[in-house]
């Protein structure tokens, strides 16, 4: 039921694209290319923006945990100090329903973050930023998985359009790429649970390793409305003159501590839509390997521009 009014949520917010209107506007901007929000992996920019981003899948069973239906909601505010520079709040709802044992429900740990946009070219339909996000350990609930450590992940990303191609390839122009690449730094190397047998009086030690990994990940996009506006009008009316098509891969690699070199994620197809205001997404979720799972999930977004809803006053960088 979480996950049939999860999607209820998005389907209705598909809706509301056809009564919005669909003027220009600032954010996620290298030239004439606008690089949207995308679901699995994180943006090339900064701007004051609000997301609701919904995640359903069964999950693969570890070690002597069983596999698991889990639905998250998560909400993630950012807001810009300068042009250039943001910062990020983030939390998780989880509810996770195991094939054997009791439902789980509670909150992740918090995640705040930083970013800064170090270039943007407009010729070149560019983007590059470097930020640094830090999972607080301890400040969500043990129960669906959150750690009593932190971990913090410094990263960079990028964002480049083929607007600069040759006009004799006029139709590979509203392609893009947005990338990128960060490292998982946990604070503690490992956890270590004593347990004393209640008969024996016997004292065992679990010790449960907390890996370095690479977090990395890759989106092509298609814009429909970079082809009507730049290329070539073929007539595309609305909502589909708003659309981007798209495939992200969105991967984790383990570095150390036993588990080196393995790689898990998920080839993620879907469809975004943009507004002046709005911006809505839908992707499946296939896992790329065994160790990933077996079962294709969904994710949808829900996401507000809050740098042109509230131009004056919530939207506006702090230190303009």
């Amino acid at each position: 039921m979480a996950a049939v009014r999860s999607l209820s949520v998005v389907g209705l917010a598909w809706l509301i694209l056809l009564v919005l209107p669909t003027w220009s506007w600032a954010h996620g901007f290298a030239g004439q290319r606008f690089f949207p929000t995308t679901l699995a992996i994180d943006d090339p920019f900064v701007s004051d923006e609000l997301s609701f981003l919904i995640r359903h899948i069964k999950e693969p069973g570890k070690g002597e945990e069983p596999p698991t239906v889990s639905t998250e909601i998560a909400v993630d505010y950012t807001k810009r100090l300068t042009p250039r520079l943001g910062l990020s709040l983030g939390g998780t709802f989880r509810h996770l329903d195991p094939d054997e044992g009791s439902t789980e429900n509670g909150f992740g740990n918090l995640d705040v973050g930083a970013k800064y946009q170090v270039v943007t070219s407009a010729s070149s339909e560019a983007l590059l930023s470097i930020g640094l996000t830090a999972e607080v350990g301890g400040t969500g609930s043990r129960s669906v998985g959150a750690d009593s450590f932190s971990t913090l992940s410094p990263g960079l990303f990028f964002g480049k359009g083929f607007g600069d191609l040759p006009e004799t390839v006029p139709f590979l122009r509203p392609f893009a790429l947005t990338g990128a690449f960060g490292v998982n730094i946990p604070t503690s190397g490992k956890t270590v649970t004593t347990q004393v047998d209640p008969l024996s009086g016997e004292i065992s030690q679990e010790v449960e390793r907390h890996p370095i990994t690479l977090s990395w990940g890759i989106t092509l996009q298609y814009n429909l409305q970079y082809l009507q506006a730049f290329v070539k009008d073929v007539g595309l009316g609305a909502p589909f003159n708003r659309m981007i098509p798209l495939v992200e891969l969105a991967l984790d690699t383990c570095l150390n501590r036993g588990c080196g070199g393995q790689t898990t994620g998920t080839v993620n197809p879907g469809l975004i839509w943009f507004g002046k205001y709005l911006q809505l997404g839908v992707e499946a979720t296939v896992p790329i390997n065994s160790r990933s799972g077996k079962n294709v999930g969904v994710l949808g977004l829900v996401h507000f521009f809050i740098d042109d809803l509230f131009p004056h006053s919530l939207g506006r960088p702090l230190f303009p």
